[in-house]
């Protein structure tokens, strides 16, 4: 049978991991290689400076001591006895929505295995949701994956809303901000010290966004490219490699040119 590679960002033994194991159990060989321990909005960190080791926990389960990154790279370039033909992130325990996804592990999973050549999905879900539903919606968005594919460099990033949903909704990106987002407190011996994350998101409830979606009860399904390239900056810009060029090649001119430095001179030995 085909290799279906799970992981996340939460850890291998969240409850949203099983869910999803549980829900695409038969559309494959399902393995799950998966952090040893939690690694939220660790982004797309890879582990280059000390070796990777998969602990067996399972016929198909795996512990590894890296990122949801890792993970992937290792299920897809050779720990596994088959390249897998779907790579699936989540449930992750807690929605990915609008800039969010530039931070999330359970995303940049389905990123590095859409970078490798595998079809990815990413899936989160609201806090206070069920884990079986949004697993549930995984498998239904796998299948239709495996069967058509996807666009080329695309991933999918689906958010489950927490209330039981109303339907699903092709959406485009939000945009949250973050107020307050450094909280000092001080350790015992009087020494300041800082947590990043404190403040409610305030977002934008635009028609069309993942947000809007989920905020009204509907699953996002977001389909997320890997060019980052502003292609309309690419226009409004066009005019700017001449003007800098000159500028820089001016000022290269205008530089003094400095001779060949001396050899050093030697001090003679005191006997």
């Amino acid at each position: 049978m085909s290799v279906v590679v799970l992981t996340n960002d939460d850890g291998v033994h969240a409850p949203g991991l099983a869910a999803l194991e549980r829900a695409l159990a038969e559309l494959g060989d399902v393995y799950v290689l998966a952090p040893e321990r939690e690694q939220s909005a660790c982004g797309h960190a890879l582990t280059l400076h000390r070796p990777l080791r998969p602990h067996r926990l399972g016929e198909r389960r795996f512990a590894v001591n890296g990122t949801p990154s890792d993970c992937v790279n290792l299920a897809v370039l050779g720990f596994l006895p088959a390249p897998p033909v779907l790579v699936v992130s989540g449930v992750n325990h807690g929605s990915n929505l609008g800039d969010d996804v530039t931070y999330s592990g359970t995303v940049a999973a389905a990123m590095e295995g859409t970078l490798l050549g595998v079809p990815s999905i990413a899936v989160s879900l609201v806090d206070g949701g069920d884990l079986d539903v949004a697993a549930r919606v995984a498998r239904l968005i796998a299948m239709r994956v495996l069967v058509g594919g996807l666009p080329a460099k695309t991933l999918l990033n689906v958010n489950v809303p927490a209330q039981p949903p109303r339907g699903i909704r092709l959406t485009r990106l939000g945009h949250r901000v973050y107020l307050g987002k450094v909280v000092e407190q001080a350790d015992p011996r009087g020494r300041s010290h800082y947590w990043i994350g404190g403040g409610e998101p305030k977002w934008d409830a635009l028609d069309g966004t993942d947000m809007c979606a989920v905020h009204e009860g509907y699953v996002s399904l977001t389909p997320l490219h890997l060019d980052l390239t502003n292609h309309r900056a690419l226009m409004e810009l066009n005019d700017w490699p001449a003007g800098l060029s000159a500028q820089f090649l001016g000022e290269a001119r205008r530089r003094p040119r400095r001779g060949p430095a001396a050899a050093p001179t030697r001090k003679p030995r005191r006997g």
